[in-house]
């Protein structure tokens, strides 16, 4: 079945990242909100939520993490003082940095199986198949969000 297939293949992915960069000290979610703050700085948490697809009960508590690892900074907006604009900061830009290699690494391991033709096609239908069953999720999400 398609969908017991797609559960061991992330429960696979997760543990070759914790095992890459269990040293490094980031979990999955950590490094996708780390990049996306990366991507594009100046997002607040919920444009955060949806374009990296974190339900916003689970994106609070990792960036309270991520805030007291130094990784990120939480400044007020200038019109909406409610408003907490993220950026990270130098020791969170040292942290994704250590951690790409490995996560490419992961990356490049779980395809290792597939050939450069496979990986291409796989690849393409994996988008295709979270792109139109994004409303199916609890948490779709959002490409654009933060894009002016």
């Amino acid at each position: 079945m398609p969908g017991y297939l797609i559960r061991r293949t992330h429960q696979i992915s997760v543990g070759l990242f914790h095992e890459a960069c269990g040293e490094i000290g980031l979990t999955p979610i950590q490094f996708a909100l780390l990049s996306g703050i990366e991507a594009r700085p100046g997002l607040d948490q919920i444009q955060l939520s949806r374009l990296v697809g974190v339900d916003r009960a689970t994106i609070g508590n990792v960036i309270s993490r991520l805030e007291g690892r130094g990784y990120i900074l939480r400044t007020p907006d200038e019109r909406d003082r409610r408003v907490k604009r993220l950026a990270l900061t130098k020791v969170g830009e040292g942290a994704l940095d250590a951690a790409r290699p490995l996560v490419n690494e992961v990356q490049d391991k779980i395809l290792e199986p597939l050939s450069a033709g496979e990986k291409e096609v796989f690849v393409r239908l994996l988008g295709k198949l979270v792109l139109e069953n994004a409303e199916g999720s609890r948490v779709p999400s959002d490409l654009t969000a933060g894009q002016d």
